[in-house]
């Protein structure tokens, strides 16, 4: 446990910084302070507003204050507001935000274990994804810490991810070589690129819609929803639904604000993660297949390769991680039903 005393001093002089810039507070309004008998916890997030993730955060919200009696709340800032995935990620070590969403695959840099989601084709569809995320493996690394600073509350669904490019669609793995292909900042996720022949190139998502107009990459690899919420399809017209990666969203807290919360707050609080959790998946299957559709009326050619030559594609980069961690990791999500 980090000293209180000083973690609250460090926090008070970033928020003195924050307001002075934004006009608000990222951390907790009311909550430690003598007669103020509310918890607001601040969360922040890069997603669109019409987004599925994002509509989850919010259902979280309701729950947890119609739980709580309205005495704690969930006060959401989207869309980038405080900066980009990573930026809020530090700001979360640090005790400058409460409570964020990320992906994965951008955890691995602090929790080495999260770039076993990272790999391609370790899972055998959508159900094995979610029989290992709900098993009791799939929750221990949910709760693995970095550095005691945040823990995770609940996976989102995030679909799977898929290559889309602004000409040529992407078939096959041969495709693939020589075009410059977005990835999230995640060392697995360009290595896998590089099995497959393509060039892997790092762009924060908010840089990326410019990115992919100005011919910086070729193409980029996400799911249905946030290729259609991010208006990428105006640009790239082509969607290849090869599904190499199912990477799930996390929602994290910091841990000393999470240690900090009464009892009752804490169960309030993951009751209410995980019922927004469930809610979620459902969201996210309605929000893929309108989403797929929308592309389709708006001229993106969709496509559904055989996804047999991509695992075999990348077949090198998974035996790479025999004898590790991941590799054990890997071995333990194949023995799941």
């Amino acid at each position: 446990m980090k000293n209180r005393d000083v973690s609250f001093m460090v926090v008070g002089f970033v928020l003195g910084l924050i307001v002075a810039v934004f006009g608000f507070t990222v951390y907790v309004s009311g909550y430690g302070a003598a007669g103020l008998d509310t918890t607001v916890l601040r969360l922040a997030h890069g997603l669109d507003a019409s987004h599925p993730v994002h509509l989850g955060m919010v259902y979280m919200a309701d729950r947890l204050e119609e739980k709580s009696d309205g005495t704690a709340q969930i006060q959401i800032i989207p869309g980038g507001v405080l900066g980009s995935e990573r930026d809020n990620v530090e700001q979360l070590s640090r005790g400058a935000l409460a409570i964020t969403k990320v992906s994965a695959a951008a955890l691995e840099s602090f929790i080495p274990e999260m770039a076993v989601f990272s790999l391609p084709y370790i899972f055998r569809d959508h159900d094995h994804f979610w029989n290992v995320l709900n098993s009791p493996l799939g929750q221990e690394l949910l709760k693995l810490e970095d550095d005691d600073s945040f823990r995770g509350l609940c996976y989102y669904d995030s679909g799977s991810r898929n290559f889309y490019t602004v000409d040529s669609p992407i078939l096959e793995p041969a495709d693939l070589r020589g075009k410059k292909i977005r990835v999230m900042e995640s060392r697995t996720s360009m290595d896998m690129i590089r099995v497959m022949g393509g060039e892997p190139t790092p762009i924060s998502w908010g840089e990326l819609y410019t990115s992919l107009q100005q011919g910086v990459v070729d193409g980029a690899e996400n799911n249905p929803p946030s290729f259609y919420t991010s208006r990428h399809y105006e640009v790239c017209k082509q969607f290849s639904m090869n599904e190499h990666s199912r990477i799930p969203d996390i929602l994290l807290i910091n841990s000393d604000i999470w240690e900090s919360l009464p009892l009752e707050v804490q169960a309030w609080l993951q009751a209410a993660a995980d019922e927004s959790a469930e809610y979620q998946r459902e969201l996210w299957r309605q929000e893929t297949e309108s989403s797929l559709e929308a592309v389709k009326q708006r001229g993106v050619e969709v496509h559904y390769p055989d996804q047999s030559a991509f695992a075999e594609a990348v077949s090198p980069l998974l035996e790479r991680y025999e004898g590790t961690r991941i590799g054990e990791l890997v071995e333990k999500f194949r023995e799941i039903d």
